[in-house]
């Protein structure tokens, strides 16, 4: 046999050894330990004749005892070498290292473009469809509309923060507050906002499938208004009062599902409604108003000017008084007059916190309108619960 040849089998052969002896080792966990020196000779020479053998006798007896206990302990030690090493390659995996911190980074940034970590708009779009879904439903809505509409909600919200930051993404970066959204800081291409408001809308569509006609049919609305309202704040210093419209759609369709037909009671909470977001809106406008003023965006606090304030609370005040008009209407008892008396603190705070006009003190009493819709909605539910 030629040389080279001989020494690749012997390079084989070493290679073959070396991987069945890795195998073996990772198997059996750790190595098995060698028996104790002396063992063999105590054997020999009859293990317990004499003191000294005898001792090394019973160790020998020892010896092997740990040996064969120690092979059986190695099972869970089996379990655990291989959980380590599956463990070990999942760390160091290309998958782990490169594939999933990007997905994860990648969807922390559709996350924020959708406004989950920030869920007021939520809220404040929930409150005014459970008012309407609970006085509809006369404390007992259907489980299917309930879900329908909380999820609708949320879909819709976040399908008009899509499209809200592709509308805004050049002004965004001007601003204190909206410098660090995604498409202000280039983070997702304009088109990937489009994409998800067209996703989100065909989902909101699907649930919409679910209702009556009538309510199918006015959420064609409902969509035109979340996709439109953008746009407005470039041409009119009245964009919140199309946001409280858009908002309070929820009203009429909550109604429809319920009942099959848009009481005027219906209307009338969908006019509160538009005040109540014109008076917060105006507030968080406020606090935006030095930097809207310096890249031409429009609202209604710069229409109102020094009159905010008083203009603010009057909206308020109006808003107090439509609510009451409405439980008087609906014969609702005196329970429900506790939420909103709730509620009507919660505006003397807000007027409290928007004195001085300072804009982090405006964004908080804008935050603080979740108060005001959670108090006026726990009215109704324990003024209903109470007439059972």
């Amino acid at each position: 046999m030629p040389m080279p040849e001989f020494r690749f089998k012997c390079r084989r052969i070493t290679q073959v050894k070396s991987t069945c002896t890795k195998w073996v080792r990772a198997v059996l966990g750790t190595r098995i330990p060698a028996p104790a020196a002396g063992v063999g000779k105590a054997e020999k020479f009859g293990g317990n004749d004499g003191p000294q053998t005898a001792g090394i006798g019973a160790g020998g007896d020892r010896q092997r005892h740990s040996v064969a206990s120690g092979r059986k302990g190695h099972r869970p030690l089996v379990k655990e070498s291989i959980l380590r090493r599956m463990r070990h390659r999942w760390r160091r995996s290309a998958f782990t290292r490169r594939w999933l911190p990007a997905v994860t980074r990648r969807l922390g940034i559709y996350m924020r473009l959708i406004r989950l970590d920030k869920p007021i708009g939520t809220f404040l779009l929930l409150w005014p469809t459970l008012w309407a879904l609970w006085l509809a439903g006369r404390g007992h809505p259907s489980p299917l509309h309930f879900v329908v509409f909380v999820a609708g909600t949320f879909v819709m919200r976040a399908a008009g923060a899509a499209i809200n930051d592709f509308a805004d993404r050049r002004f965004d970066a001007h601003v204190w507050r909206t410098r660090d959204r995604p498409l202000a800081r280039g983070e997702l291409h304009p088109f990937e906002a489009i994409g998800v408001f067209v996703v989100l809308s065909l989902v909101a569509l699907g649930l919409a499938f679910t209702l009556d006609r009538l309510a199918l049919l006015l959420a064609i609305p409902a969509a035109f208004l979340a996709a439109t309202y953008p746009f407005l704040k470039r041409y009119t210093y009245l964009p919140q009062l199309y946001l409280g419209l858009a908002f309070g759609w929820g009203i009429p369709m909550a109604y429809a599902a319920e009942t099959g037909a848009v009481p005027t009671v219906a209307w009338l909470l969908l006019i509160i409604n538009i005040l109540w977001a014109t008076a917060y809106d105006t507030m968080y406008a406020m606090a935006d108003r030095p930097d809207d003023l310096k890249i031409g965006v429009k609202s209604t606090a710069i229409l109102f000017g020094e009159l905010d304030r008083p203009i603010v609370a009057l909206l308020q005040l109006t808003v107090v008084i439509g609510l009451a008009l409405v439980g008087l209407r609906l014969h609702l008892s005196p329970v429900y007059y506790w939420g909103l008396g709730a509620a009507s603190c919660f505006v003397l705070y807000q007027q409290w916190l928007i004195r001085k006009r300072e804009p982090r003190r405006c964004f908080q009493a804008f935050l603080n309108n979740n108060w005001f819709g959670a108090a006026v909605f726990a009215g109704i539910l324990l003024q209903l619960s109470f007439s059972r």
